[in-house]
């Protein structure tokens, strides 16, 4: 309940003297610096966005809510605290002030990261990579606490996967000071948090009735099972025995599981310790399915020739060879055979010739008239490839993505490919409508297609510019769409022939990768016109 207060005696005033917190909108600046370009998250008197730092040019994250909330002291110490700790196995606190009647956190933006949780709507994680996961944020959270700091809401949410093996986790301290969380066990319970990251790595699902985070929940075993929780070999076969004991033990059932009686992973510390004791986990050896002949078996392997052969086959004994017919008899049957054969090939070359001086066929017309193409008046020549003068990327309002390896996308080298940034999902984490490349030709030509090879099914359109424009225009709308397809290997052609200078090839989505990341990759791209 709001509280009001009084006028002070012999003063006009009204008795809500609540300062008014701006309206917050896409355009608004926080310090003359921090422009909001999109609402994240709108919750309990706060908000989060993504906002663009136009002194220095880059995305950032931000926190905002008003200077008279009852939390707002509370964020600004813990982004204050988060802030001094430097560890970089957080994504860093790069600001925090009250101004204009805000206060406003600012952290680090990372576009290329993935959540775990769209990570997980993938599938589990193999066993190296969980493992890596657990030990990275248990270690993590063991430096934080060392220094008074706690997280209290590690989700799938707030961890990030920022290449294969390698996470960061977002939030510390902030997200439970914007949430009014506290805790006076916070060991616990960030140990527990990363228990429950680690099963839902390891099983796809999250270890509580309810499920959360786009996982389905975990029914407890049956009333008379000494656990309350199926063990995640439980949940799913084939999961890392010892990867699944850990969890369980940094879960709140005291460790105890069908398989193991070691006690309860209490803090971070005590996780790290018990993961680092496990046996060394090796990542998973790639599946060699491009290679020719490979034959999936129930063991996952494969042969290049036909069907195995045992390990030591028994030595078989050549053949002897055909005895060779004795004396003067072989002699004279082998001069008779190499003679009919001498005078089969004789007759059947006469009987060609006769056949191809008297010129008759089986519809009555010359060998000549038989061999003459059709003649074609209007016949038109056939398109040929056209030479690309120079190839820049197309991203507007954006950032470079790769413009280092630009001209492999026209080297005519399938190994080599122009690549975007890593973004959060398909439609590049809904910042853009597309980005792509320009390919300037060098002078008006007639166009009839574009064939583009990329790396996954990837979306995209075949644009071109007015033949009149001397230069790229710079806005995708300035292009004419001509056609649009998706796949690894596509050709673009409209109705008729083009006549442009400049062509935009522009990705409408992204293929999500092996690694969970999601990014466009274009190995080649040929022009075929007059």
């Amino acid at each position: 309940m709001a509280l009001t207060a009084e006028p002070a005696p012999g003063r006009p005033g009204t008795a809500d003297d609540t300062p008014r917190t701006p309206e917050l909108h896409s355009g608004h600046r926080l310090a003359k610096r921090y422009r909001l370009e999109e609402c994240i998250t709108r919750l309990d008197g706060f908000s989060s966005w993504r906002a663009m730092d136009e002194k220095l040019r880059r995305a950032v994250g931000v926190h905002i809510l008003p200077a008279h909330h009852e939390r707002a002291a509370a964020v600004l110490s813990a982004a204050r605290s988060a802030a001094l700790l430097g560890d970089p196995r957080f994504v860093q606190v790069l600001d925090a002030v009250e101004d204009n009647g805000l206060v406003h956190v600012i952290h680090e933006w990372l576009p290329d990261a993935v959540p775990l949780s769209a990570l997980l709507a993938a599938g589990p994680l193999e066993a190296h990579e969980a493992y890596a996961l657990a030990s990275q944020v248990a270690q993590a959270m063991t430096a934080a606490h060392r220094k008074g700091l706690a997280h209290l809401r590690l989700t799938p949410g707030t961890v990030l996967r920022t290449a294969p093996g390698q996470f960061r986790i977002r939030g510390l301290a902030v997200d439970a000071a914007l949430r009014g969380i506290v805790s006076d066990q916070a060991e616990r319970a960030d140990t527990e948090a990363i228990g429950a990251l680690l099963y839902a790595a390891l099983t796809q699902r999250w270890p509580y009735d309810e499920g959360a985070y786009g996982l389905a929940g975990v029914a407890g075993l049956s009333k008379g099972s000494r656990d309350s929780l199926a063990t995640p070999e439980q949940v799913r076969a084939g999961v890392h025995r010892g990867l699944s004991e850990v969890a369980m033990r940094a879960l709140v059932n005291d460790g105890a599981t069908a398989a193991s009686q070691k006690p309860a992973c209490t803090t971070p510390e005590e996780l790290g310790k018990a993961l680092a004791a496990l046996p060394r986990i090796r990542p998973a050896d790639p599946t060699p399915t491009g290679i020719a002949g490979f034959q999936r078996t129930t063991y996952q392997r494969g042969s290049l020739g036909a069907a195995p052969t045992a390990v030591n086959p028994p030595v078989q004994p050549p053949a002897p060879p055909a005895p060779a017919l004795p004396g003067r008899t072989g002699t004279a049957l082998k001069w008779g055979v190499s003679a009919l054969l001498i005078a089969a090939l004789g007759l059947g070359s006469w009987q060609l010739a006769d056949t191809l001086l008297k010129g008759d066929s089986p519809g009555g017309t010359t060998t000549e008239e038989q061999a003459a193409p059709p003649v074609q008046p209007n016949d038109a020549p056939e398109p040929q490839p056209i030479d690309i003068a120079d190839i820049t990327e197309f991203n507007p309002g954006g950032s470079d993505q790769s413009p280092s390896t630009l001209q492999n996308a026209i080297d005519d080298d399938p190994e080599s490919d122009w690549h975007t940034k890593n973004y959060f999902g398909p439609h590049f984490a809904n910042l853009k409508d597309g980005l792509g490349v320009v390919l300037d030709l060098g002078d008006v030509t007639t166009v009839h297609s574009v064939t583009v090879e990329a790396v996954g099914d990837t979306p995209m359109e075949f644009r071109a510019a007015d033949p009149e424009a001397t230069s790229a225009p710079s806005d995708p709308e300035d292009f004419t769409t001509v056609a649009e397809g998706s796949g690894e290997s596509v050709t673009l052609a409209g109705d008729g022939t083009i006549e442009t200078r400049y062509i935009l090839v522009w990705l409408t989505d992204l293929p999500q990768g092996s690694d969970g990341n999601y990014r466009g990759r274009i190995t080649d791209i040929t022009v075929t016109g007059e």
